[in-house]
């Protein structure tokens, strides 16, 4: 059951109601008990009205969720009050033919059936309006509790009126056939707890992981392996290097290779054969990883580890006590895992399998900044040393990486003869069709692309792509002399792709050049429906015109060998508007690439409106982005707002992400209170404390705020908060300030 059905089920129930009431109100007498019938009725329909808003809105991940499944299904309120009012028309719909306009008239009710039907339709009602107000479980709990003597309840009143109706063969026979129903129903409430209970289960776990990371290499993953020719890599599946580091526990097997060589589908081959042979063994671990240059802000040492972390967690049903403690603990402090939390979780989980398999591709992309490469792999090593884990990594010729690695095994990666001469084989259709004729030229062409590719895969598919629009076969050959190898191969197969692109009509290269700027310039692939929508954006206009959306032909066809081929698996997880989700969560990383903003941006945030009540500014001070909160504050805005759900102001939130640049402005902004508490009294010193952000902490100090507050929720002071989480610098700052208790007790 869904929350569409469940939607489907109220529309129904609101439709037979709605006729109800109408030959309720079309009947003669008895004023008084249609009066109290059709008030019952209409009550039921307002709590019905509100369910229906609740089921469209309701989502896996909301309590609402749940709620709308406990109440239809098997004996369930939605189900008997549906049952009631199908009885209440059975007895109340005219009849066709002479006695249609005399049985219109006539009050079919006795003043018991009535008062029996209300009582009836009052007890489910209850149980809708418990669902608008308590949480599932004492939901699910009264459904089970009530669910006997309420159908005990409608089979009498069903009875008592099929009795009364013994004289009207049809409506006898309509009133008979709702109780037959009502007695068949064989509903197993118990089951359907259960299997509430599982959902419940399932979703919590999902909501913990996410919270891990919302990062998956999956999806990546999926799709590099539907890209790459069956068979390929196989050579490597063979050695013994790979070999043996499947076989013995403790084993780093470090894979190198030339840009352009394939790393990252070898990769994906060796975490294929470790799924297709371990992954049905709960007692082994995988986790896999895919090093992304441009992606780096989402990539820093504890990024990493989470996601290594996540994927662990994961593979056990339900979820390691240490990991859902570990979430339980943040979850009430509203705060994020330190580098050392992540690491001792992940080792209590590890402690949990026999093997663990770690593969990591590109760590030549891996952030170096703050010696991010170097903490991540020190953990690594140290899973090793300790819980035997064995390390699959990938990287160019990086001397650093090479140097860590010198004790592990090597095998460099290079594209070999047969890889390559399936790719062309699996792609030589994309050639004009005279080649398709010509089994001789077919071989030329491998022949030809092995030879001048020298082990680097990359250029195997740009060799390809320059002979796609080839008039002749002498024009092929001639064309397979030239091709380029060596340093400038790479320089000369983009040169032809931007040659063959410049050389179209002027509407087909603009829209060649706009879909490569938004896949340089995004923070992470694009899919082909998020790219359409991207495309579809006009400056200016507040809401986006689907009439303007490219067709995804047009956008290939741009591209003689296309830049990002469909994949029906990334088609199957976008959502109405695909770019929406991208946009959101980067925007702000865009605009503070801009020294000084457009006023593009500016209009932009003009035109932003919160849900939670936060500012502009709040937003800006939280983003870092100092040119703008210059703006705002320029222009007169409220500088210390505090939002409606955590009552923070925009120095507080800026506080909390480090913004140094930004805190500096709004401490010199008159009006904004350097102490400023929120709901949970916890100060901008706080929660810089707690985060690490030394430099933030200097200057809160330096304005002589309160050193030693402690919150209202815990009673704990920024400096607790700061060696909780283990930021030295920031608890040596705090110890010698003046008033700081250094050992200060919470509650």
């Amino acid at each position: 059951m869904d929350p569409l059905s469940t939607t489907a089920s109220i529309i129904a129930i609101l439709q037979l109601s709605s006729d109800v009431v109408k030959y309720v109100i079309g009947a003669t007498g008895a004023t008084k008990d249609r009066r109290r019938l059709r008030e019952e009725i209409l009550a039921c329909e307002s709590i019905l009205l509100q369910l229906q808003d609740h089921a469209d809105d309701a989502d896996e991940r909301t309590t609402w969720w749940e709620k709308i499944k406990a109440l239809e299904g098997p004996d369930t309120p939605l189900y008997r009050l549906g049952i009631a009012l199908q009885a209440v028309m059975a007895k109340l719909e005219p009849k066709k033919g002479l006695d249609k306009a005399l049985s219109a008239l006539k009050w079919p009710f006795d003043e018991k059936e009535v008062e029996k039907l209300i009582s009836a339709m009052q007890r489910e009602k209850s149980l809708l309006q418990l669902a608008m107000t308590n949480e599932c479980r004492d939901l699910i709990r009264e459904v089970k509790k009530t669910s006997g003597e309420n159908k005990e309840l409608l089979m009498e009143v069903i009875q008592t009126i099929k009795d009364n109706a013994a004289e009207d063969t049809g409506r006898f026979t309509k009133l008979n056939t709702i109780l037959v129903e009502i007695q068949e129903s064989q509903g197993d409430l118990k089951d359907y707890a259960g299997e509430l209970r599982d959902q419940r289960v399932n979703l919590e776990q999902r909501t913990i992981l996410d919270w891990i990371t919302p990062i998956d290499y999956a999806p990546q993953q999926s799709d590099i392996v539907n890209r790459r020719q069956p068979g390929t890599g196989q050579w490597l599946l063979d050695s013994a290097e790979y070999q043996d580091w499947l076989k013995n526990d403790k084993q780093t097997l470090f894979c190198p290779g030339i840009p352009g060589a394939g790393k990252t589908i070898f990769t994906s081959i060796v975490v294929e054969s470790l799924m297709a042979r371990f992954g049905n063994d709960k007692n082994i671990a995988i986790a896999y990883l895919y090093c992304n240059f441009r992606q780096q802000d989402d990539q820093k040492a504890e990024d990493l580890l989470r996601s290594v972390l996540k994927q662990l967690a994961q593979g056990r049903s339900p979820l390691p006590k240490s990991v859902v403690s570990f979430y339980d603990n943040h979850k009430v402090r509203r705060t994020r895992p330190s580098f050392d939390e992540i690491s001792r979780a992940l080792q209590s989980v590890a402690a949990l399998y026999s093997r663990v398999f770690i593969v990591v591709d590109a760590l030549d992309e891996c952030q170096t900044t703050g010696g991010c490469r170097t903490r991540f792999l020190s953990e690594l090593f140290s899973l090793q040393a300790k819980y035997g884990t064995n390390l699959f990594a990938t990287s160019r010729f990086i001397p650093e990486i090479t140097e860590v690695f010198s004790r592990s095994t090597s095998l460099e990666i290079r594209a070999s003869m047969e890889d390559v001469r399936r790719y062309v084989d699996g792609h030589i259709s994309q050639l004009p069709s005279f080649v398709g004729r010509k089994p001789e030229l077919q071989e030329e062409i491998k022949t030809g692309i092995v030879k001048a590719i020298d082990g680097i895969f990359l250029l195997a598919k740009f060799h390809l792509d320059s002979l796609i629009g080839k008039r002749s076969p002498k024009a092929v050959r001639a064309a397979l002399t030239k091709l380029p190898t060596g340093s400038e191969a790479y320089d000369h197969a983009y040169e032809n792709a931007m040659e063959r692109i410049e050389s179209q009509v002027t509407d087909q290269e603009e829209l060649a050049k706009q879909v490569l700027s938004w896949i340089i310039c995004a923070r992470r692939p694009l899919t082909i429906s998020e790219l359409q929508y991207a495309l579809a954006v006009e400056v200016g206009e507040a809401e986006l015109d689907e009439e303007n959306l490219p067709q995804v032909g047009d956008m290939l066809s741009a591209f003689e060998s296309g830049v990002c081929p469909s994949d029906n698996e990334f088609e199957k997880r976008l959502r109405s508007n695909p770019l929406y989700d991208y946009a959101a969560h980067n925007w702000g990383h865009h605009a503070r690439g801009d020294i000084a903003p457009s006023q593009k941006v500016f209009g932009f945030l003009e035109n932003l409106k919160d849900s939670y009540g936060r500012t502009l500014l709040s937003w800006a001070a939280e983003n870092g982005h100092e040119a703008i909160v210059k703006l705002l504050l320029a222009e007169g805005v409220e500088a210390d707002s505090k939002d409606t759900e955590y009552g923070q102001t925009p120095l507080s939130w800026a506080a909390e992400y480090g913004h140094e640049a930004v805190v500096k402005l709004l401490l010199a902004t008159e009006g904004v209170e350097a102490d400023s508490k929120d709901t949970f009294g916890r100060t901008p010193l706080s929660w810089a404390a707690e985060n690490g952000h030394e430099a933030v902490v200097k200057l809160l100090l330096a304005e002589g705020v309160e050193a030693d507050s402690k919150d209202t929720e815990y009673g704990r002071t920024p400096l607790s908060w700061a060696a909780a989480n283990r930021h030295k610098a920031v608890v040596k700052l705090l110890s010698s300030a003046d008033g700081v208790e250094a050992d200060s007790k919470d509650k």
